[in-house]
């Protein structure tokens, strides 16, 4: 984890840059019908603020955490909200979420964490509450250009989950990455309800 959040730290405004204004409408849908009104989203792994910023402006109570120091203050420039520094690591939030959004960031957990990381996040979330979670689609791990990835399909993301008591998947939705000369990439995303 370490490295990639040195990636993000060394390489912050060109990652905010080539991401703040990217369009997330059918993944917002996705995880937002979900919701109630005015419901309260942590945004873990924010990067730029564009997520956090959107759920903002469209009346949701949001939290923002984000493990680089660097896309911290780069997500409290761009929303006008003080972005939290921490890592998945660090999450010791008590039900307090009806939803976590995790856009493309739990992607960079390992598999031998990922379940104590989804063990912090569902003690974050309300009963009932959702996690949405998106992973680069696949089923491998591999460390690329100074980040470590994690990826997941249908089903090695089942096999994850059915180890797992305190989550149950609701929905998954397979996607062509939104950013331009990337629409060749899949994307595996899914909604988590916590039991």
């Amino acid at each position: 984890m370490k490295e990639t959040i040195e990636y993000y730290n060394k390489n912050s405004l060109e990652f905010y840059q080539n991401t703040k204004d990217v369009k997330m409408d059918q993944l917002y849908n996705f995880f937002l019908k979900y919701l109630p009104q005015n419901a309260k989203i942590l945004d873990l792994g924010c990067g730029s603020g564009r997520d956090t910023k959107y759920f903002l402006e469209n009346g949701y109570d949001v939290v923002a955490v984000d493990g680089s120091i660097e896309m911290v203050k780069l997500s409290t420039e761009l929303t006008g909200k003080e972005t939290l520094h921490m890592t998945f690591q660090q999450l010791d939030f008590q039900n307090e979420f009806n939803g976590v959004w995790a856009c493309a960031s739990l992607l960079h957990v390992p598999r031998g964490e990922m379940e104590g990381v989804l063990f912090k996040i569902s003690r974050g979330l309300k009963e009932k509450g959702v996690l949405f979670a998106s992973f680069k689609y696949g089923d491998k791990e591999e460390f690329r250009n100074g980040r470590f990835f994690n990826y997941y399909d249908e089903g090695s993301f089942r096999q994850l989950i059915d180890k797992i008591p305190y989550f149950t998947i609701l929905e998954t939705l397979i996607t062509s990455d939104v950013r331009e000369g990337r629409e060749g990439e899949k994307w595996f995303s899914v909604i988590l309800e916590k039991n």
